[in-house]
């Protein structure tokens, strides 16, 4: 396991905990290195484990981004992610804003959580598709259709069809094989549309385009 993905866990209810902790060692390429239920234990697991992802249950924050900031100062390149019975746009975006790269809903299944171990470890974002879809829809089409009449980023169809594939939580590769195009073509692609969104990354894109985008019809 010496290139594994090292995993640290942090999560008030044991039980739960220990799912994560089941689901994430399951795989070969993955290893829960430490574990714990509060703020304190987290930022002791950065400094003594080393993990390289790191999921905190967002109930023990106290709607502070403390915790957060002290894990940054300690491995500004460890992946935070997030982890929330419910959600909103405005607590995933501070997330985000605070130096968090994913964020996942507590109803989120085993490969959900693998794949957000996979993509961090590779210092790329990700958000659930479970909870995108619950942004979506939560903004309703109306909304979406006012954003849009405002006049978000022209996007091209295939980057709209990309940008579409990309809220579901696939990586490259998935965009890639759905489509029939390279991942490097893929990332040419994003690079462009984190661009005219003006976003950072992935997750903001995928949150940028629930808020302002219709999802267009997937062409024949």
């Amino acid at each position: 396991m010496q290139n594994g993905i090292r995993v640290g866990v942090v999560d008030k209810y044991p039980m739960f905990r220990d799912g994560i902790i089941l689901a994430l060692n399951s795989q070969p390429d993955i290893q829960v290195v430490d574990q714990g239920a509060t703020a304190w234990d987290a930022i002791r697991i950065v400094k003594e484990s080393m993990p390289d992802v790191i999921v905190l249950d967002a109930d023990i924050l106290d709607n502070s981004m403390e915790t957060v900031e002290a894990i940054l100062r300690q491995n500004l390149r460890i992946g935070i992610v997030m982890l929330a019975d419910t959600a909103t746009e405005e607590s995933v975006y501070a997330a985000l804003r605070r130096g968090a790269r994913g964020y996942l809903l507590r109803e989120t299944n085993r490969s959900e959580l693998v794949q957000m171990a996979r993509v961090l470890h590779q210092g790329q974002s990700f958000i659930s598709p479970s909870l995108a879809a619950k942004l979506l829809t939560d903004k309703g089409p109306a909304h979406g259709a006012s954003k849009t009449a405002n006049g978000l980023p022209h996007l091209t169809p295939r980057e709209q069809q990309i940008l579409t594939i990309l809220v579901q939580g696939r990586s490259n590769k998935e965009i890639g094989n759905s489509l029939y195009l390279s991942e490097k073509t893929i990332k040419h692609h994003l690079t462009n549309i984190l661009q005219k969104l003006r976003v950072r990354n992935r997750v903001e894109a995928a949150l940028k385009f629930s808020n302002g985008y219709q999802q267009p019809a997937m062409p024949s």
